[in-house]
């Protein structure tokens, strides 16, 4: 039996990748799920040139900033999406396990703030809405989803189909 690829938040496997220098490590994915796939690590804000720590950002309508400086970062992680994308293609990942509410990774429930800096609604991480776009049908979810056994299971399942 196989194992197939997924790709997944760096953060999530304990990486300390994240702006304040920690991790989000989730050990059910590392230990659990990790022995039914091969992991293939991404971490969109440190790949595309942002340091470890490193001043947070966030959406401002649909352009990616630093939170202080109010640095705009939206071509530089559309550059990144671009390439990473098609790197990730060859290496034919079944899907992918994103960081929740992350402005780069989170499939929903991120914020999006206008000019003063206020919450106006709510989108999808920049490299989460490129994946979807170039990879459309593929597993993806959000590790805060997995929290849910049923989730859990289902993710499985779906992965145990992959692996015949």
């Amino acid at each position: 039996m196989s194992r197939p690829r997924f790709g997944i938040s760096r953060c999530l496997l304990g990486e300390c990748v994240r702006y304040d220098g920690r991790h989000k490590l989730d050990p059910y994915l590392r230990d659990q799920l990790g022995r039914l796939v091969e992991w293939v690590p991404v971490c969109p804000e440190v790949e595309c040139g942002l340091s470890v720590p490193r001043e947070p950002i966030r959406l401002v309508g649909e352009q990616l900033e630093t939170v202080e400086t109010r640095r705009d970062l939206t071509a530089r992680m559309e550059e990144f999406c671009r390439r990473r994308a098609e790197e990730l293609a060859e290496l034919e990942l079944a899907g992918f396990i994103f960081k929740s509410k992350s402005p780069s990774c989170g499939l929903s429930g991120v914020g999006i703030f206008d000019a003063a800096g206020n919450r106006v609604g709510e989108g999808r991480g920049c490299f989460a809405a490129a994946w979807l776009r170039r990879f459309p049908g593929f597993v993806v979810v959000e590790a805060e989803a997995l929290r849910e056994p049923g989730a859990r299971r289902e993710l499985e399942r779906r992965i145990e189909e992959l692996s015949k």
